[in-house]
């Protein structure tokens, strides 16, 4: 048994690890959708509503022409399309292809799309002057004056300390939010869900959201899911889903399709769930995938993670996260 202390208020929530029983999180709520037909999920505590579904930035920068050159114009077009086709929450961050992604996210949403999307990105920088900085650029790549919400990014061990320290990066963040240049404020990683244990109880902030590998393979192996998630639910913040196709390795197992297993991930109390997209096809794909959706019940979720247990116990299709 693996006990977790919420926060400084006296929350108590124990999780069930083992090797033979996971522990299912079953979703109780129920999706609006927008006039696209793309479910809407609340930001954790707060009214604001997101598409479940929300196109990554890292992705976008990765698109060439046939000559094998970044083709920011195919960028520009996905991007509105994506728009276009309903999905309207969209991730970035400061640091991806060395600001490309924010440049080319920026101008596709000229010409009146920024009123149309709630928009992510996120900080590399640990103290107030970088994280400063990195806001400023960023604004100024989005041609925006606001980003809805600003997380830090890729949290490794030290960063928390960094982070809250004097003149730390939260310092940036909260002054930022108080002139109106972010909205909400939250983190991400994917390498320890420790690092996050220490961001939600050894800090007094309120967190607006946290972004976390979560997929059918992670209740299994040093789990988010089972070790994180709760306690943002227990508290109000939105978890936010990344690498639900474990980096792209959970179809090497051939356990679950694509459709299984980012039905599985909404089937989770998420907000939203960040998907990579390169291509119209995918594009399609995955808004397909969304507006099938149907939350799988307990049986169901249970039958899949009976299906991946003996691929993920050693953590061989998700590398990225390093030992507890």
């Amino acid at each position: 048994m693996e006990r977790i202390t919420l926060n400084r208020r006296g929350f108590l929530l124990a999780a069930a690890v083992s090797a033979g029983a996971v522990p299912v999180i079953k979703n109780e709520s129920f999706a609006d959708t927008n006039d696209a037909g793309i479910p809407l999920r609340k930001l954790g505590r707060h009214d604001e509503k997101v598409t479940m579904l929300a196109l990554g930035g890292h992705h976008l920068g990765r698109i060439t022409d046939a000559n094998g050159k970044k083709d920011m114009k195919a960028s520009i077009r996905l991007t509105r399309m994506a728009i276009d086709r309903g999905i309207t929450f969209l991730d970035n961050a400061w640091c991806y292809h060395d600001g490309y992604a924010e440049e080319l996210m920026g101008n596709a949403l000229k010409d009146g799309y920024r009123k149309k999307v709630f928009l992510m990105t996120k900080v590399h920088g640990r103290n107030k002057q970088g994280a400063m900085a990195h806001l400023e650029e960023s604004l100024k790549r989005f041609h925006t004056d606001m980003i809805d919400l600003w997380q830090f990014h890729d949290l490794r061990q030290e960063d928390p300390d960094k982070i809250f320290a004097a003149n730390g990066a939260i310092e940036a963040a909260v002054e930022a939010r108080k002139a109106g240049k972010i909205r909400y404020i939250g983190y991400t990683g994917h390498n320890n869900y420790e690092i996050h244990r220490r961001m939600l109880t050894d800090f007094d902030f309120e967190w607006d959201t946290v972004q976390m590998p979560i997929n059918v393979l992670d209740p299994h192996y040093r789990s988010f899911l089972n070790n994180i998630v709760p306690v943002l639910v227990d508290r109000g913040i939105a978890p936010i889903a990344m690498k639900t196709m474990a980096a792209g390795r959970l179809l090497e197992t051939r356990t679950v399709t694509v459709e299984q297993g980012l039905h599985y991930v909404w089937s989770q109390p998420v907000a939203t769930l960040v998907s990579g997209i390169a291509s119209e096809e995918h594009l399609e794909y995955q808004i397909r995938a969304a507006k099938n959706f149907t939350p799988l019940s307990v049986a169901e979720q249970e039958a899949y993670l009976k299906k991946t247990r003996d691929f993920a116990l050693k953590g061989k299709y998700e590398d990225y996260k390093a030992k507890v």
